[in-house]
């Protein structure tokens, strides 16, 4: 595992990936930052995936503008297979250089310089770059919540990344070469599920000697963040879905934090039910909280999130109620869709 400064003065030519369904507003707002990028040879494939509220029409006007953009339509019929991992593979078979480079159409590159950073190593036994993908505040605790478990996820797997065990990456900030890809045979192992197509790729095929990560603010991409709990909810049953394919070892350290905190929340609920033992659980959680005093801050900071610092207590419990809230649905609630 390799975390590098990139090289700015390669510039090896690069094909920007993005799937849209139904993404008219955001590709207004957002795609023309990727398309002027300071990048000296790329193209943006765009997908449109089924769309009927006028993407199609605003990505012919795009096209008459930025001859760089090329437009993959796929049409709604029984003969296509529908969901994003469909949608993406048309989008790297029509991709026409090596070196491919992912996002959404709800996202925004902080910089003009995001493909600089997000670019092809010069190393070649680099195959994948994790990128950071924050997203934009907006008012309200659910915004804060959906911030603060980003922090939390993005933490967890880039971590895990420079220790040389990559068990995922988000799809709105990676990269990673088509050799890769068709190597590997895609999709072909989790097609049967509507989500994985940035974790599940990156866990069965990134590992300790072809991976980099990104997290300089530059080659950070911000999203837009869902605005209501049902959407949120549904986000993270896929994601809750794909995890279930991860590797053994990955799955086995993953439910070990989720243990560890439930068992943490458990015991102190616990002692508070015993007068004599209040203290003592008031106690531990102060530690905690604490000991966290040190090491969050300069994270959410270093994460753009350093407004989340005052109430990362707050947020750390109502993100344990969701998690554990979200496994419980997970279970009973079986099907879910992209778009």
């Amino acid at each position: 595992m390799k975390i590098e400064v990139p090289d700015l003065g390669a510039a090896r030519p690069l094909s920007v990936v993005i799937c849209a369904r139904n993404e008219a507003l955001n590709l207004r707002e957002y795609l023309s930052v990727v398309l002027e990028q300071d990048y000296p040879v790329y193209e943006v494939v765009v997908v449109n995936d089924r769309s009927w509220d006028g993407t199609e029409e605003m990505l012919k006007d795009f096209g008459t503008r930025y001859k760089h953009l090329k437009i993959v339509n796929i049409a709604d019929g029984e003969k296509f297979i529908a969901g994003k991992k469909f949608a993406v593979t048309m989008g790297i078979k029509a991709a026409q250089y090596e070196w491919l480079v992912f996002t959404d159409a709800d996202c925004m590159p902080a910089s003009a310089n995001w493909l600089k950073g997000m670019q092809q190593p010069a190393d070649e036994q680099t195959e994948f770059i994790l990128g950071y993908s924050p997203y934009l505040k907006r008012r309200g605790i659910l915004n804060a919540l959906i911030r603060f478990e980003t922090f939390f996820t993005a933490v967890n797997y880039l971590s895990f990344a420079l220790k040389g065990m990559p068990y995922m990456g988000v799809g709105r900030n990676m990269a990673y070469k088509k050799a890769v890809f068709f190597k590997n045979k895609g999709f072909a192992a989790h097609m049967h599920i509507p989500s994985g197509d940035d974790d599940l790729f990156v866990n069965a095929n990134a590992g300790k000697h072809n991976t980099q990560i990104r997290i300089h603010k530059d080659t950070q991409v911000w999203s837009e963040p869902n605005t209501s709990f049902g959407a949120y909810l549904k986000q993270k049953k896929r994601h809750f879905g794909a995890g279930k394919l991860y590797k053994g070892k990955h799955k086995f350290i993953l439910s070990c934090q989720i243990v560890f905190q439930f068992l943490f929340y458990a015991f102190l609920i616990a002692l508070m039910f015993f007068k004599p033992a209040l203290y003592i659980a008031l106690g531990i959680f102060a530690l905690s909280i604490i000991i966290r005093c040190f090491i969050y801050p300069r994270l959410l900071k270093r994460l753009n999130y350093g407004g989340l610092s005052i109430w990362f207590p707050l947020l750390d419990i109502l993100l344990f109620i969701f998690l554990v809230f979200n496994g419980i649905v997970s279970i009973f609630v079986k099907k879910v869709q992209w778009k």
